[in-house]
């Protein structure tokens, strides 16, 4: 776990999270039907280098992976949840784009995810993307010195099954800070109360997967994308925030 004391640590991942919504921002921004998803991996690369920081998904592997991911930019559509390959995918009208992407930064790591629509997207589609991101912002209202990693779990699950949307189960959110991904795990699904407990300082990852169906999911041929069993569209959304006396600062937020 990261926890951060010294104002000057946590002012450099501030400034990193500032480059990262900037990017994500821009990357977001250029998201249509006809444009190729390698074209947004390449600019996002080159946005974050020019800014003097590192993308930190590039090649990043974990004992359990098989292969190193081959780029800077997470990129998933429709029925595909996170880590979806930037190759040379078209995006058609009404697809729903997740875009997932980390940075180093004087030392520190930052991480953060936006879904866009490609284009006039149908009533299921807009429904699905705004639940997502609502439900990030319930996770992030419960979190305060002394709340419970189960919290953030119900306040996420509880909105998103209000509007009838299901939650992934077998991918979390994370902590991180001084590394790509560091404990404790962060689940988009739990009781009150239950859990670690949240202590000032704590950098966190929090990330709602939210779908349209069944919210179960599984591992495609290429090994890194997560996808929907069922095909149905899911939406992602993720802030790094760090925990506070009063609750939240969102350090991914411009």
């Amino acid at each position: 776990m990261t926890i951060l004391e010294s104002e000057k640590d946590i002012a450099a991942l501030r400034e990193g999270g500032k480059i990262l919504a900037s990017v994500l921002n821009e990357v977001a921004r250029r998201v249509a039907p006809g444009v190729a998803a390698a074209d947004l991996d390449a600019l996002a690369e080159k946005l974050i280098r020019e800014a003097g920081a590192e993308p930190s998904f590039k090649n990043y592997k974990t004992p359990d992976d098989k292969i190193p991911y081959p780029a800077s930019l997470c990129v998933s559509v429709n029925d595909e949840v996170v880590h979806g390959i930037p190759d040379q995918k078209i995006f058609q009208e009404g697809d729903v784009v997740g875009l997932d992407l980390g940075l180093k930064y004087k030392g520190f790591y930052t991480d953060s995810a936006v879904t866009a629509l490609a284009g006039k997207a149908d009533t299921e589609s807009l429904r699905l993307v705004e639940t997502a991101k609502k439900s990030l912002a319930k996770g992030i209202s419960v979190v305060k010195d002394g709340a419970r990693i189960g919290d953030i779990g119900f306040a996420v699950q509880s909105r998103a099954e209000k509007d009838g949307f299901g939650v992934v189960r077998k991918l979390v959110g994370h902590g991180l800070g001084r590394k790509v991904h560091e404990g404790p795990q962060v689940p988009n699904f739990g009781s009150r109360g239950s859990g670690m407990a949240l202590k000032k300082g704590l950098v966190l990852a929090i990330e709602p997967m939210i779908t349209a169906g069944d919210s179960d999911v599984y591992l495609d041929d290429d090994l890194w994308t997560w996808k929907t069993k069922d095909r149905s569209l899911a939406a992602h959304f993720e802030h790094t925030v760090i925990v506070t006396e009063n609750g939240a600062e969102i350090i991914t937020k411009l």
